[in-house]
């Protein structure tokens, strides 16, 4: 540093001569000093290497302006001389970026689910329309909505991608399908079923009966037909 200070002053003094030197009509007093027209300097070597490290540093510092104003602003907000929890401002850093990493991970995680939740229910049975699905038969009993049938009962079993769709929480006697109504047709037959369980097996629009139900719409020996159906009112909300 005080060498170029002293670059610079030694620059100054050779200017101010010069300048005196060409006023007074005598620059051949300077050997140094080329023509009365033309003011041309010959710095020493380590002057000129001087100076132009000096510009340099000027461009690097342009350079890391935003940077540095960065840098301040960190420093005001999260001093590095204190502790957070303990910790170093540096830990405290990764930390803040790894809770905020896991925070987008869990917006995003729910947003995902609720638009795929929202679709899955696009595609179930719960409207007016009128839907196609298999008909099949088993052996009633105690019901997922609590409620004994039997064979000759005319009640239906949901497949369980619908009833599960709209539970409202972990007791399925309580499931808002409990007790509405659809009516099946096949063939100009149709049959009015009241919804008592939930069916493993079966796919969003298929539905299992009573053997005494589907008696009345195919064969029992055929086991599983194609078969048209619709929710009575009320429907089910989605």
């Amino acid at each position: 540093m005080k060498r170029e200070a002293d670059a610079d002053a030694l620059y100054e003094i050779i200017k101010t001569v010069s300048i005196v030197a060409l006023v007074l009509g005598q620059p051949e007093t300077l050997g140094w000093i080329g023509a009365t027209d033309t003011l041309k300097f010959h710095l020493p070597e380590w002057e000129t290497t001087a100076r132009h490290r000096g510009e340099k540093q000027v461009q690097i510092g342009k350079k890391s302006g935003v940077k540095e104003r960065v840098s301040l602003v960190f420093d005001r907000v999260m001093p590095g001389h204190r502790k957070y929890f303990g910790f170093s401002r540096k830990i405290a850093y990764i930390a803040i970026f790894v809770g905020l990493l896991i925070l987008l991970a869990v917006i995003l995680g729910l947003a995902i689910g609720l638009s795929k939740k929202s679709s899955n229910h696009q595609n179930l049975p719960l409207g007016s329309q009128t839907y196609t699905g298999d008909l099949t038969y088993y052996g009633p009993g105690l019901g997922a909505c609590g409620i004994t049938s039997s064979d000759t009962d005319h009640i239906v079993s949901i497949s369980h991608f619908t009833f599960d769709a709209v539970s409202k929480g972990s007791n399925p006697n309580a499931n808002p399908l409990c007790g509405h109504k659809l009516r099946a047709v096949r063939n100009g037959n149709s049959i009015d079923l009241t919804v008592v369980d939930r069916c493993v097996g079966c796919q969003p629009t298929d539905v299992d009966v009573s053997p005494g139900a589907f008696k009345q719409l195919a064969d029992p020996s055929l086991g599983r037909v194609e078969v048209t159906w619709a929710w009575l009112p009320p429907v089910p909300a989605t």
